[in-house]
């Protein structure tokens, strides 16, 4: 019988919904919790999201698991039986895998509840314009805040079982860009009496493209990359109008702040040398995920000492050798202070060795981060193995990540929980 996370994870998948516009997954989300047993278990709606707050034997710390919610505007091109329904959109980053994640570690903990407290968060619109932030000021969340946050990101450059972290940062902070040029259109046979926004757009593209290369300390990271560009209308009109759109990725918020300032400066030189007007909108901005440096140590050094099998422990930093593996089984009593998986399950599925991996940073956003920035916690990388990468039309996720996921992060909280006072 095929978990039953991974026929959620199919049907979330079919219908991906752009952010704050969640409804059907909200409400499919719904639907099951209502199937879990409810003695311990109190549900709370924020906008298109759902909190979950399961209440421990005898609490005294509060926990937080996260996942998002949001799919994309990517037209699928998968091979799925189960495509998307809704034309233009698809969960092309994973979040239908974070979600059945959520929805496994509710199950296990609504089923057999740990000493602690635990709130799994889902949350909106994580593409953007960014459901963090304000979900962390609302008012739904403020009394269930965790004292404790763990989330995770699909990798598909890691094979399944593969566990990949750091202390400190793990992805960059993130602005979109977006610039509007205005000048004076006009015939084609006419330059003269034009100002032409796609010559000025066109030497703004070369400009912005320096600033990483020439400001920017050798020895830091950095991305501005310009995505989009449209102008004009007709091949015999010169543009009046030009749009770029793109993003910048920095691993320092003084970076972030001197590329702004560089960006406002070279957009103003172009306003004067071509005679126009420019405006220019940061759109959503997500701080740098940031790793509690002790907490992740600490979840590393538990991840190699899960099981004693011969050979566990950390990668050398090799993904090819595999010879290292550990296996989180779920064999030793939480109260005991071991970890475990949770009780049997009515379906079977690969008891997959988990590995270790301690990674480098990446230029990756994530609003986990503002998670990162108020609660101790940390983010990190679950191998889902697939040709193609997060964001790509045709992405695949292993559907077997789901339950190492589920099994390791319900073991580390049943651990971590039995180490609390």
């Amino acid at each position: 019988m095929t978990s039953p996370f991974i026929e959620l994870r199919r049907q979330l998948h079919r219908i991906p919904e752009p952010g704050f516009q969640e409804f059907k997954t909200q409400r499919m989300l719904l639907d099951y919790l209502q199937t879990l047993p409810q003695e311990r278990m109190e549900i709370r709606t924020w906008r298109t999201g759902i909190l979950v707050y399961i209440k421990g034997t005898n609490p005294s710390k509060r926990f937080g698991y996260r996942a998002d919610m949001d799919g994309l505007p990517i037209p699928e091109e998968t091979g799925y039986p189960f495509q998307s329904e809704h034309p233009g959109y698809m969960h092309a980053c994973g979040h239908d895998v974070h979600m059945s994640i959520g929805a496994g570690l509710v199950t296990q903990f609504a089923q057999r509840p740990m000493k602690d407290d635990l709130v799994v968060v889902f949350q909106p619109a994580e593409e953007g314009p960014g459901g963090a932030l304000p979900m962390l000021a609302s008012a739904e969340l403020s009394d269930w805040m965790p004292e404790q946050m763990v989330g995770l990101h699909i990798a598909p450059e890691y094979p399944v079982g593969t566990i990949a972290v750091k202390p400190g940062i793990l992805f960059a902070n993130t602005s979109e860009l977006f610039i509007d040029l205005k000048g004076k259109g006009g015939h084609a046979a006419y330059p003269h009496l034009s100002n032409d926004m796609v010559v000025a757009a066109s030497q703004l593209v070369g400009q912005l493209h320096t600033i990483v290369s020439r400001n920017i300390n050798p020895l830091d990271s950095a991305v501005v990359t310009i995505g989009k560009m449209s102008a004009g209308t007709k091949q015999n009109i010169i543009a009046e109008n030009a749009r770029l759109e793109g993003t910048i990725r920095t691993l320092s918020a003084e970076s972030m702040q001197l590329i702004k300032a560089r960006i406002e400066g070279i957009v103003r030189g172009i306003e004067s040398s071509y005679d126009c007007t420019a405006a220019i909108d940061w759109g959503s901005n997500y701080l740098q995920v940031y790793n509690n440096e002790t907490l992740t140590l600490e979840f590393m050094d538990w991840l190699q000492k899960t099981d004693t099998a011969p050979g566990a422990g950390v990668s050398d930093g090799s993904l090819a050798d595999k010879s290292a593996a550990g296996t989180v089984n779920g064999s030793e009593s939480a109260e005991a202070g071991q970890a475990q998986a949770g009780s049997p399950s009515s379906w079977s599925e690969p008891q997959i060795p988990v590995r270790l991996y301690e990674c480098t940073e990446a230029m990756t956003g994530e609003d986990f981060g503002y998670f990162l920035e108020k609660i101790p916690g940390f983010m990190f990388w679950l191998g889902a193995e697939t040709p193609y990468g997060l964001h790509h039309a045709r992405i695949e996720p292993d559907e077997r990540a789901i339950g190492v996921a589920i099994r390791t992060v319900d073991s580390y909280l049943r651990w971590k929980s039995a180490q609390s006072g």
